[in-house]
């Protein structure tokens, strides 16, 4: 790709800084175009008719160049960060500003002809001017002039000198000079009459006393700059008029160069205190900056705190609206440094605010699940397992987060009429439970009656007496549980008694028993039941293993340790016996499933 031309990056760097178009953008915060918009707009321009378009070019460039120069910079970057690299560092084409710049060349070589044109017509202008002052010349040395005919040529020429366009700068000062002392020449050295002459001088003091009094009443208007565009036009008009009488040009030159003085003085003025304006600007501009960096967004977490420092952004910006422009060298820095102060605010509370979002959304889907697990349990008849469940789900909900507002208050609702619909059924059931308790105990009551007055007789029938009462017993569901102890013992005495005047061993009415008691059970009592045992028996199969072991280091080599080994073998064999008791209710139990 060709290497952009220096002097139009030059040229657009200054003008970076003087754009007006960019100052009512930081202001207005108008989106900035692409560079493909600034490409249609400069065709689009040089196309038109209007006759001077050099400004909207030139601001065209500067915004069209700062976007590429951006574009390069990032490509740049974006390849110095690359691992491999293949040679040095090679510019990327942009057919763009290919296009761009060739719309510019042609830009300027309409710009080149357009000079070339006015310098011709200016040296056309100034070949015309000198023209009329030859003929002027002419005339005020003529010793035989005609005086009324070259009074009216006089004017003629004066006419067609201000119909003249512009001449060639350098010139201007030369040529005004000519002119007046010609004109001066004329009127002192031809002789014409008194009253002609007077008559002229007259009509010229009436109008440059008519200027004079404009320029006057121009020091009382408001807009000093208009004052001050409409005095140099009346400069012009002045310049255009003929002389006065000799005695009064000094005084009335002096009255209109004092009215200009004045209006000339309030625009430095103005100018001056515009600069003092923006440079106070440009420093409370800086102060609202250091207060924006003293915000740290790191730090700050809660909702309460961004919406804090929301505030007081906005309160910022508002005082930074309220501020005028700063000087043009420094307005688009401090504005970009500004904006990227409050971008970095935004952009970080943005972020908060989406991170919130997901956890409102996370909190809302483990709620969710929460609820459906309260709405599978709220019609269970396993009032353990399912409260104990459901307290866990409370306690869960609990700990998990908030929900948004729109959900929370319904979800809560859902979960806990659940919750209520499975606690109300359970109290509900507890109630007829515990009516169901009563009854059972007067029932047992009423065995344990029967089994104490049971008289012994034949052996074979009275244990079938017993077994039978015994059966029935457990076959009755729960007491008040604090009725349960002194039942059971009860019972316990009353059963010991026959078993003892039947001569019957503890050991097989214990399992005797035992089997009568898992005739009352349904299938989730005998499960409870033989999951109880297996524990018993693995723990004490554990502690026989453990007991075993540690007899082995009494009986190497130790004579005197014979007395205390035998005690610890009793005690195996005592547990091995109950580890057999238990087999054989398991295998009961099996037996029953």
């Amino acid at each position: 790709m060709d290497a952009i031309d220096n002097k139009d990056l030059e040229v657009a760097s200054q003008l970076e800084e003087q754009e007006s178009v960019i100052d009512a953008i930081q202001e207005k915060k108008v989106p900035e175009p692409d560079k493909k918009s600034l490409l249609e707009q400069l065709n689009n321009l040089i196309e038109s008719d209007a006759t001077d378009i050099k400004e909207q070019v030139e601001t065209l460039k500067t915004r069209f160049y700062r976007l590429y120069r951006q574009e390069q910079q990032a490509a740049r970057e974006a390849w110095e960060q690359l691992e491999e690299k293949a040679g040095e560092y090679q510019p990327v084409t942009d057919e763009i500003e290919l296009q761009f710049r060739h719309i510019l060349d042609i830009y300027k070589q309409q710009r080149a002809e357009e000079r070339a044109k006015q310098e011709a017509e200016q040296q056309q202008n100034l070949l015309r001017k000198e023209n009329i002052i030859a003929k002027m010349k002419e005339m005020s040395e003529s010793e035989t002039a005609d005086v009324t005919a070259d009074i009216q040529k006089m004017r003629e020429l004066r006419e067609e000198w201000k119909l003249i366009g512009a001449v060639p700068p350098t010139e201007v000062t030369r040529l005004w000079k000519e002119y007046n002392l010609c004109q001066e020449r004329f009127y002192d050295l031809v002789k014409i009459n008194n009253e002609l002459r007077e008559y002229d001088f007259k009509k010229n003091l009436e109008l440059k006393n008519a200027i004079i009094e404009q320029a006057e009443a121009l020091k009382n208007k408001e807009e000093v700059v208009e004052a001050f565009r409409q005095l140099q036009q009346l400069h012009d008009e002045w310049a255009n008029i003929g002389p006065v009488a000799r005695e009064l040009r000094e005084d009335i030159w002096n009255r209109f160069k004092e009215a200009s003085t004045i209006i000339n003085k309030r625009h430095n003025d103005y100018f001056d205190q515009l600069h003092a304006a923006e440079n106070e600007n440009l420093s409370k501009k800086q102060s609202i900056i250091e207060r924006l960096k003293e915000i740290d967004v790191e730090s700050v977490s809660g909702n309460k705190q961004w919406d804090e420092i929301t505030e007081k952004v906005q309160q910022l910006q508002a005082e930074w609206r309220t501020i005028g422009f700063a000087p043009k060298k420094q307005n688009q820095q401090i504005y970009e440094e500004y904006r990227a102060l409050c971008d970095k605010i935004f952009t970080a509370k943005n972020a908060h605010y989406k991170e919130l979002k997901d956890q409102l959304s996370k909190n809302l889907e483990k709620k969710r699940a929460l609820l459906r697990k309260a709405e599978e349990l709220k019609d269970s008849t396993d009032w353990k397992s399912a409260s104990e469940q459901l307290r866990k789900l409370q306690q869960e909900w609990k700990e998990t987060g908030a929900v948004a507002r729109k959900y929370s208050e319904d979800i809560w609702k859902q979960f806990s009429e659940a919750c209520d619909h499975f606690f109300d059924r359970k109290k509900q059931a507890f109630q007829d439970t515990r009516s169901q308790e009563k009854e059972n105990l007067e029932k047992k009551k009423s065995l344990i009656e029967q089994i104490e007055a049971l008289q012994i007789g034949d052996k074979d029938e009275t244990l079938s007496q017993l077994k039978s009462l015994m059966g029935q017993y457990n076959a009755i569901g729960f007491v008040p549980f604090r009725e349960k102890d002194k039942l059971q013992k009860r019972f316990h005495e009353a059963t010991e008694r026959i078993f003892d005047q039947l001569h019957i061993e503890a050991q097989n009415r214990s399992f005797d028993a035992f089997k009568e008691e898992l005739e009352g059970k349904d299938d989730n009592a005998l499960l409870g039941d033989r999951r109880r045992l297996a524990r018993q028996y693995e723990n004490l199969q554990q502690e026989i293993k453990t007991a075993e072991n540690n007899i082995l280091f009494f009986t190497a080599g130790n004579k005197k340790g014979n007395r205390l080994v035998e005690e610890m073998q009793h005690n195996i064999d005592k547990k091995k016996q109950v580890l057999s008791d238990l087999e054989k209710k398991i295998n009961a139990i099996d037996a029953k499933l």
